[in-house]
């Protein structure tokens, strides 16, 4: 069995009480292949921008995922930010 996830490829900044990132590899076909990775071939599918690099393709194909068909676009990768408090 194999798998084709399709979803978006993005970056993320997450603040939170303790401490904040910017800029992490992020997007729900992202974590989804990464977690699947350990179970079947994946191969995922979506558009990143112009300041999509190797680095971060590597992070999926060092766990196997096919990258193949990730389409780069003109201008930059999808970006969330999200802001945390205690509750």
């Amino acid at each position: 069995m194999s798998l084709t996830v399709v979803g978006s490829i993005a970056f993320d900044a997450v603040a939170t009480p303790f401490g904040e990132r910017e800029r992490m590899l992020g997007g729900s076909a992202v974590h989804f292949s990464l977690a699947a990775s350990f179970f079947t071939e994946v191969r995922v599918v979506g558009p990143v921008g112009d300041d999509f690099t190797q680095t971060e393709l590597d992070v999926l194909e060092n766990r196997g995922v096919i990258t193949e068909d990730i389409e780069r676009v003109s201008g930059e990768t999808f970006f969330w930010k999200g802001h945390y408090e205690y509750d």
